[in-house]
């Protein structure tokens, strides 16, 4: 190419980029230098900070002009241009970054952000405590097991394995409820987030036939699933009825792993298992309790542990219990839900109306409470079907 012409070219090429932060202009046509005084727009905090980036800016102009013209024109190159060219390769990446940072703190002044990593996770545990302390009743064991279990594995630096916990008691006591309440709390959009999956064994795998089809679907949703997030979480409801096979593939996803290498951070996976499988044999514990005098409150795991484990390992309706995940212990924690009583119905009954807004009397209560069908038939103790139903009941006392 001709000089003149290159030359010319490169002329327009570096007033383009030199714009914002030409050297040589002053005064007005450069109103961020010079503008300190008192009174002047540009000597308020944030306009001086975008001062700086402007000028940071012209400089990363001359200096990207200086490589550009060093690897399209080497002969005309100058030594100190040389220089400058291999200087500035260190620096792109820095002051990309701090571009980043400044369109970042721009974007959150009118948008919800978070502070740091991935925005999609939350882990509001302090939330996740007031849910399972107010919205959550009859159900302390799970309060406690729930709450210290995620909240020490998500805080652990460098887990082995994924935490698996396997919710167990009749149909209305709280288990998909509980399960909801800690996908809301650890993402920003609960259920719906990209990082949570969750799985209804009659609805997902309805089928025995097509066994081998949801096993290669599985696997797809749940790789790639850990690879968009670094914390994933999977609901399997109704575990008791998920096929032979399809258990047997979940084990490998919860053994233990080798360490990561130091200073990597782990990826974070919690599976929860929600069966109606064991709740007969709770149901029987609790009620033996009552019966001796005892207090529901003071009820503790070690009542329930291994009566729990003997029932769902002995069940002969289903795989769960001679699977891998209980024959291995690769579940870490069977979490009991007990069965609710009367004034547990009540308040069930109290949020129901509170949740629709509507005005409820003491005596509302108790009519939708009696609604419910108690067991065994001497005790009358427990709700057949737990807190299932009482929402649909309030309709009869809406106006």
């Amino acid at each position: 190419m001709p000089r003149r012409p290159r030359r010319a070219l490169g002329l327009s090429f570096l007033l383009l980029l030199l714009l914002p932060g030409a050297p040589g202009r002053r005064g007005a046509e450069r109103p961020w230098e010079g503008a300190d005084e008192a009174g002047s727009a540009w000597g308020w905090p944030g306009l001086q900070r975008l001062r700086e980036r402007l000028s940071a800016a012209g400089a990363l102009s001359r200096r990207y002009w200086t490589l550009l013209s060093c690897q399209v024109w080497p002969d005309d190159c100058e030594e100190d241009g040389e220089a400058a060219a291999g200087r500035l390769g260190q620096t792109l990446i820095r002051l990309g970054q701090r571009s980043l940072d400044v369109l970042t703190t721009w974007y959150c002044k009118f948008q919800d952000c978070c502070n740091g990593g991935d925005c999609r996770i939350s882990n509001d545990f302090s939330g996740l405590d007031s849910d399972l302390s107010v919205r959550l009743h009859g159900q302390h064991l799970a309060r406690e097991l729930v709450l210290r279990t995620v909240r020490g594995y998500l805080e652990m630096p460098q887990p082995d394995k994924a935490l698996a916990l396997s919710f167990h008691g009749w149909s209305g006591t709280g288990k998909n409820f509980v399960a909801r309440m800690v996908a809301e709390n650890l993402y920003g959009d609960g259920l719906k987030s990209d990082c949570v999956k969750m799985f209804i064994a009659t609805f997902h795998f309805p089928h025995p036939k097509y066994v081998d089809l949801y096993k290669e679907r599985l696997t797809d949703q749940i790789q790639g699933t850990q690879q968009r997030c670094h914390q994933s979480l999977f609901i399997f409801d109704e575990a008791e009825k998920l096929h032979p096979e399809l258990l047997e593939l979940l084990a490998p996803h919860l053994e233990r792993r080798s360490p990561e290498g130091h200073g990597t951070k782990s990826p974070r996976t919690i599976f929860l298992f929600l069966s109606n499988l064991g709740g007969n044999v709770i149901n029987e514990v609790v009620l033996n309790l009552l019966k001796a005098g005892g207090a529901r409150e003071e009820i503790t795991v070690g009542h329930l542990e291994h009566h729990l484990r003997a029932e769902i390992m002995a069940s002969s309706e289903s795989g769960f219990g001679h699977s891998r995940l209980v024959k291995e212990n690769l579940i870490d924690l069977f979490v009991p839900f007990l069965p609710l009583e009367y004034r547990h119905i009540r308040l069930c009954a109290r949020d129901a109306f509170l949740s629709q807004e509507l005005l409820y009397t003491e005596e509302a209560l108790d009519e939708v409470a009696k609604m419910m069908t108690y067991v065994p038939r001497e005790e009358q103790l427990f709700s057949s079907q737990g807190c299932k139903s009482v929402s649909q009941r309030i309709n009869y006392f809406l106006p």
